[in-house]
Formats: C-alpha cells, structure tokens, sequence
C-alpha cells in the first residue's frame, strides 16, 4: 500500500479544492495548489503539506512554475467551467501524457460532456451538484434510507439507516438477522455513539444504531419491509432554493411521475426555472420564512429538500420541517468543517456535493496508482473516514482468484461485501470465490487501498 504518490496539480483553492488537496495529501501524494487569491492558499498551506502558486491555471508562465511537465494529474476546480475546461486542455498541450479532471456544473454543457471530454481531450468532468441531485433523487425514491450510495453501476447499494425504538430488530446479533430475517444482504458498519464499528455475526444492535447494509434494491426493499419501515416513494416534494442542484433534482424527479414544487427568492431564476422545467410549480418567494413555507403546504408534502446556498438556512430549513410535518428531509450541506456537529443535530439525510466530488477523485487517483491492474472503480467513505468501501474491478490476481474466502489470510477489519460474477449480485459466504472479471467491495477500517490484492495480510 505504500507505494510512490503522484505528482497532482490542483487549480482552485476553494471549498472543494481544499478538500481535494487534504484527502490527496492524506494519500501520501505531492500537491501543487494554483489560485489567484494568497489567502485561501495561506489557509490551506496551513493545513497541509501543499505546494501554494499565486497565479492562474491557464497562464503560461504559472503552470511552468508548478512543474507542469512533471505531473500525473491536473484537477481544475475554479469557479469558472469555462477556466477549467481551459486549464486542462493547455495542460494537455504541455504535457500529453498528464491525466485531467474538469469540475463542470453548468446544465447548459450537460449533454455535450462526451464531446467536450473528446474534442478537449479531458480524461474526466466532474458535476458536484448533478451528482448532489441523483443522491437526493435515490433518497427520495426510498424514504426510509439515510443515504444510498449505488455500486458496480447500479447493481448493490450501500443504505444506511436508524434503527428506531420497538424495532424487532433491536436488541438482535447480526447473526440472528442471517438465520430470521435475510440471509441476502451483508451489514458493514454500525454507527453508536460517533464511534464505528465493522461487525461480526456477534455483534447485537440496539435502538438508535445507524446500520449501513450492502445489498441489491429488491433485496433492500424486501428487508425494510419486513423489519417494518415504509419503502413507498414519496408523490410530491417541495424543493427550497432554485440553483443548480434544485434543477437537476427536480428534472430527475418529474421524469419518475412525481410532483415538484420550487420556492426561489430571485424572480429571474424563477423565470428562467419556468421555461425550463414546464411541469413544476415555481413559487417566487423566501423559502426561509415560516409563512411562506406554510402557505405552499410545508405540513402535507411528503418531502422537502434544502437546496439554498447557505448551510444554516439550510439547516434551520430542516429542523422546521421536521417540527411541523412528516416530510422526508434531505439537506444540502456544502462546507464540512463541522460534520460532528451536524451529526448531532439529527437532521436526517444530508448531502455534501465537496464529499462526492472528493471521492469521485480519489476513485481515479487510485486507479491510475494500481500497478498489478485491479482497478479501483469506486470508493466511499463511512462516518468522516472512520472506513471506506472500495469496489474494484478484477483483473489480474492469481493470489486471490480461485481460493475460497475462507481460506484467504485476510487483514483484520476487512469485509467482502459482494461479488459481482457473470452479471450477478453474490453476498459471500465463506465458500465463495472471487474471478478474474469480477467487481469486488471491500470495506475495511484500513486506508488507501489501491489493490485488491491489498485486503491479504
């Protein structure tokens, strides 16, 4: 696991920038950090051992500064899509062989990324808030999960869910759930008291345990059911705030039949909202205040979901709902200084675009760093990276392939979560094998995997 970091430019020190640049910092790899503004990079050259450049990523004379060169990877994630698609194609032109990564949000490029990623010559586009909007879409379509995270294209979930008071599930070993309930799904991690734990058959879960269980959707559904939580979709959702994200979510969800109501401030973009999005109800008021909120019906909607710009409205947003209805309740949250704080609070689903566009990253960092070629396909990270789940793609394991999974001499706190054969969802048992073409889900306690090979001891 120890093996050389890569040379990586990043070009934007905002929020998602320093995030990018601590977790890849993290990751034993060379930073070099480009923004015109010497305060963000003060405060992140603080933070950690980065290499800050003043300057802009498209300048000439900026890049030759950062060893253009020499690096393995460009990250362009400035405020500007327009800067960051030009940024990585002057990066190419300098340096064929550097891989780039664009963060794109606009809507307006949104079909045109499979050309823009040909014709500039950009290995990845990255949008924070279309991807911030299918994890609300997923929450939406079953309200009873805390998140869902979708794996080997769609084919197993991660869910996460509390276990509520009276549960017949409360007070039960994990093994007991395997012999009574499904043998068909596999919980990796239970969350008590901020702390979290990767289980064995033994351990008993109590009320108010968060439990994160890897299964497919029919599988999920079927489990919910049966330990007593709705797994119906919700029929109408309120959406407070009219950016970006509140378009992607709610074009994704008047595609599936439900009804959508948008409450935005700008008259503007209310306009603009209409003419898009023909069959919503776009309300030209502010979201944030209690009346308003009531007059468009916040105590009968089944769902609301905090799209603005700001973090405590956002939060304050949901705290209301949740005094004054029954709604499901996700929250957009775009700064991550305060995860503990706002895990306390209880708000329910929260949704961190800086999260997912992180691990979007790391995914093809650690990609690009497999040398024997199992290729690291997804990564996501458990309760502020107490774990990770890392899925990757079979490919040339001859330690591993063939042996049951009994008689491999895994590292301790590793779970085979599920195995792919065939076009085929497998939960493992002892006896199970893994195969070259497989895609495999690690979760482990570990850090940094990049092989498969690397859950051996």
């Amino acid at each position: 696991m120890n093996r050389a970091g890569f040379r990586i430019i990043v070009v934007g020190a905002g929020k998602v920038g320093k995030t990018i640049t601590k977790r890849l910092t993290d990751e034993g790899h060379n930073l070099i950090v480009i923004d015109k503004s010497e305060a963000k990079l003060s405060e992140l050259s603080d933070q950690c051992d980065c290499m800050p450049i003043a300057g802009s990523g498209a300048s000439h004379t900026t890049l030759q500064e950062a060893g253009i060169t020499d690096a393995d990877l460009m990250i362009a994630v400035t405020d500007s899509d327009e800067l960051n698609l030009l940024c990585c194609t002057i990066a190419k032109q300098f340096n064929p062989d550097i891989s780039t990564i664009a963060r794109v949000r606009n809507p307006d490029y949104g079909n045109e990324i499979p050309y823009l990623m040909n014709r500039l010559a950009i290995d990845r586009i990255i949008n924070p808030e279309y991807e911030a909007a299918v994890e609300a879409a997923r929450l939406l379509f079953l309200p009873a999960a805390i998140s869902i995270n979708s794996f080997a294209h769609g084919s197993a979930e991660i869910v996460k869910i509390m276990i509520p008071e009276g549960s017949i599930i409360d007070d039960k070993s994990i093994a007991y759930l395997g012999k009574n309930i499904t043998n068909d799904l596999v919980i990796v991690g239970v969350e008590r008291d901020g702390e979290l734990t990767i289980p064995n058959g033994d351990f008993v879960l109590k009320s108010g345990d968060v439990i994160s269980f890897v299964s497919s959707r029919k599988v999920c559904l079927q489990f919910l059911k049966k330990i007593g939580f709705n797994t119906k979709s919700v029929h109408n959702t309120m959406i407070i705030g009219g950016g970006k994200s509140a378009y992607y979510l709610a074009d994704q969800l008047i595609k599936s039949g439900i009804n959508v109501r948008i409450i935005e401030k700008s008259k503007a973009r209310c306009e603009e909202l209409s003419l898009l999005l023909p069959k919503a109800l776009i309300i030209n008021g502010d979201g944030t205040e209690s009346e308003v909120l009531a007059e468009v019906g916040i105590t009968t909607t089944d769902a609301l979901v905090a799209l603005t710009g700001i973090d405590e409205e956002n939060i304050m947003l949901t705290l209301h709902a949740k005094q004054v209805s029954k709604a499901k309740v996700v929250t957009k949250i775009n700064r991550i200084t305060f995860t503990k704080v706002i895990n306390n609070l209880n708000l329910g689903s929260v949704i961190y675009p800086k999260y997912i566009t992180a691990e979007t990253i790391i995914s093809y960092v650690r990609a690009k760093q497999a040398s024997i070629g199992s290729n690291v396909e997804t990564v996501y990270q458990f309760q502020e990276g107490q774990a990770e789940a890392v899925e990757f793609k079979v490919k040339d394991t001859p330690s591993i392939n063939g042996i049951p999974l009994k008689d491999l001499k895994l590292r301790e706190g590793v779970i085979v979560s599920f195995i792919i054969h065939d076009g085929q969802l497998i939960i493992p048992t002892g006896t199970d094998c893994i195969s070259e073409g497989d895609n495999v889900m690690i979760v482990t306690s570990h850090k940094g995997f990049t092989e498969l090979t690397d859950i051996l001891r």
